[in-house]
């Protein structure tokens, strides 16, 4: 907790919590809690205390702000209502927002082409995860969309990289391919073939011409080496 929180907590004992004397006789509740419980209740009944609004600094901005009062940009305020309540009207604002934007998208998405990257067994309860680290990129020079990605099952020192043309009419060579890191880091002739192999991490683009990816030594030991490359896509 911030000391901001713990003063905010401490005023409210203060205020709500003191000790009352003459209630001590009385059965029932010491103590005032419900400006606090008001705000969570699931109804549209006005608050029983509202809160004072006085010297709070963004109202007092938007009074002396002609052109912001008005505004239908801002959300509206209710200082009557509880937070269930401004919730569900920010939620039918939220919705009525983008049920447009969902329609008009929605009919314009059409599937391009379909490639089998993978294929599972169908008795299987529970399917695992195969596809990983999908990272897109879109060449705006070349009007190419990329997407990289790597198949658990097949490889994991494999990266695939998938190019489409953004016109979907148009198609372009080499859809797909895959490049594989095995052990081409060895500098040394005295190294075995087998001795250090590499497995991808993460895989990003550095720009259109360049992927940079995020490499782990495979062996199983204390000490893993990571390497950080940079691959043209040349």
């Amino acid at each position: 907790m911030t000391q901001k929180d713990i003063t905010f907590v401490a005023d409210f004992l203060t205020e709500h919590f003191n000790e009352a004397p003459e209630l001590y006789n009385r059965k029932g509740k010491y103590f005032n809690v419900e400006r606090v419980g008001q705000y969570l209740k699931d109804e549209d009944d006005d608050l029983v205390s509202p809160p004072n609004t006085e010297g709070n600094q963004w109202f007092n901005f938007l009074k002396d702000t002609t052109h912001l009062k008005e505004s239908p940009l801002l959300f509206p305020y209710y200082p009557e209502k509880s937070l269930h309540f401004v919730k569900r009207q920010m939620e039918g604002i939220i919705d009525q927002c983008l049920q447009k934007p969902a329609d008009v998208i929605g009919k314009s998405v059409h599937q391009a082409v379909c490639m089998t990257l993978y294929k599972i067994s169908q008795s299987e309860d529970s399917t695992p995860q195969l596809f990983k680290l999908p990272f897109l990129w879109n060449d705006k020079t070349s009007n190419l969309h990329y997407v990289l990605f790597t198949v658990l099952e097949n490889s994991i020192s494999k990266i695939h990289i998938l190019r489409r043309h953004t016109d979907t009419s148009r198609s372009v060579s080499n859809g797909i391919v895959a490049v594989e890191f095995g052990n081409f880091l060895n500098n040394s002739i005295n190294e075995s073939s087998d001795s250090r192999c590499y497995s991808c991490l993460d895989a990003h683009f550095y720009d259109d011409e360049t992927v940079t990816v995020v490499l782990k030594e495979s062996v199983q030991q204390e000490g893993k080496e990571r390497v950080l490359a940079q691959l043209p896509l040349s």
